[in-house]
């Protein structure tokens, strides 16, 4: 598939930990497209080796050259003392500036992009979406009805091009910006006409226990694990989230999980 990516991003060996599934699930769901790995400048090697060796392509990326004033209001602490997180919990490798580095994807080399956050698994074919425009995102649906008018920015369609990220890191960096949400804030201001995904390409694991009903194994093509992440131990929220949790563990290990043995949510205690 000559000229489309799927790109994830790498900023810490946790992500990295999370990528690496991801890339089996996507090998798993027979794309021919190549995957590509932005990492930032602190990942190690050795961190990054299993990803190569899966077949990915690794980019070095730097974090965007934001102010200071702008590195100060969307600093760790900062940005969660404004805006907390009230629905679930961060994990502590979680650094919010670093999600910014997201934007490097224009900059990529590919005609087409899918990206997906290395907290994602690919559970069927998604290469279809190459052809959707840019830029196509699903609703931040986990919890009801009102999540539907917010975005997600974990998977989404993009179209690469040295001047888009020109005019982004132009608007995203003036005098007093605050993105709450970081780059998920900003993508939603810079298109705000995105055009609407299916939940199922980009379905958030708290759906799972807040909107049952909603869950379709059947459907579902992208599982997304917001907040606590699959590879954490002791796993907080692992007496609700235990199928999620052990489908991430078939992928990171190797296995091939059988899809259709999954159970409902209704199963989930």
């Amino acid at each position: 598939m000559p000229g489309k990516a799927y790109v994830t991003l790498v900023t810490n060996a946790d992500f990295a930990r999370g990528a690496e599934a991801l890339l089996r699930s996507l090998a798993v769901s027979g794309t021919d497209a190549a995957c590509v790995v932005m990492h930032t400048g602190g990942v190690a090697d050795e961190t990054l080796a299993p990803l190569a060796s899966l077949g990915a392509r690794l980019v070095e990326v730097a974090l965007l050259p934001t102010s200071a004033a702008f590195d100060a209001a969307h600093a760790k602490r900062e940005l969660h003392g404004v805006a907390p997180f009230t629905k679930g919990t961060k994990p502590d490798f979680h650094t919010p500036l670093d999600n910014f580095a997201k934007l490097r994807l224009w900059q990529l080399d590919y005609d087409k992009v899918v990206f997906l956050d290395a907290d994602t698994l690919v559970l069927r074919n998604i290469d279809r979406l190459f052809e959707y425009p840019e830029f196509c995102a699903a609703p931040n649906v986990y919890e009801g009805l009102e999540d539907f008018h917010r975005m997600n920015s974990g998977v989404f369609t993009a179209r690469p091009h040295p001047a888009t990220f020109d005019a982004m890191l132009a608007r995203l960096d003036r005098p007093g910006a605050f993105w709450r949400r970081t780059d998920q804030t900003f993508l939603q201001e810079y298109f705000p006409e995105w055009h609407g995904l299916p939940v199922t390409m980009n379905m958030l694991q708290y759906a799972w226990f807040n909107l049952p009903r909603l869950w379709n194994w059947d459907a579902i093509h992208v599982l997304h694990f917001q907040y606590e992440k699959p590879w954490a131990d002791p796993h907080p929220k692992r007496d609700r989230l235990a199928p999620l949790i052990d489908l991430w563990h078939d992928f990171a290990d190797g296995r091939t999980p059988d899809l259709s043995s999954l159970p409902g949510p209704c199963a989930s205690g």
